[in-house]
């Protein structure tokens, strides 16, 4: 098992092994340490025996047979509605649309700087 730091993010890597449902201690200090954590050792304990517990349920779900069931994507069954793009000629000029700007430039509306 291995862990990965990328922008505050912590990626866990498992070696796939059908039987592994345990995390070492040392993996748990890793972990804390990728994490800023400080733990006592009963949090570490608990940690160690949380993480190997998840481990187990995760080896269960990929034990299961699936081939029937067909992925779910989304549950509520509610769907995008679309319509045609429209043009509407409002008989507005471009020159129009810029005297009611605050300021413009070259021919755009300018606007103050974001970042």
């Amino acid at each position: 098992m291995y862990f990965i730091r990328n922008e505050g993010v912590i990626s866990v890597f498992i070696g796939y092994n059908k039987y592994m449902t345990q995390i070492s201690r040392d993996d748990v200090l890793h972990l804390a340490q990728l994490s800023s954590l400080q733990l006592s050792d009963d949090e570490i304990d608990n940690l160690q025996q949380d993480i190997g517990n998840i481990l187990g349920y995760v080896q269960q779900l990929g034990e299961l047979d699936t081939s029937g069931v067909e992925p779910t994507y989304q549950v509520t069954d509610l769907e995008n509605v679309w319509r045609d793009d429209v043009v509407i000629d409002d008989r507005i000029s471009r020159e129009q649309l810029l005297e009611l700007s605050p300021e413009s430039l070259n021919h755009q509306v300018k606007v103050p700087k974001v970042l």
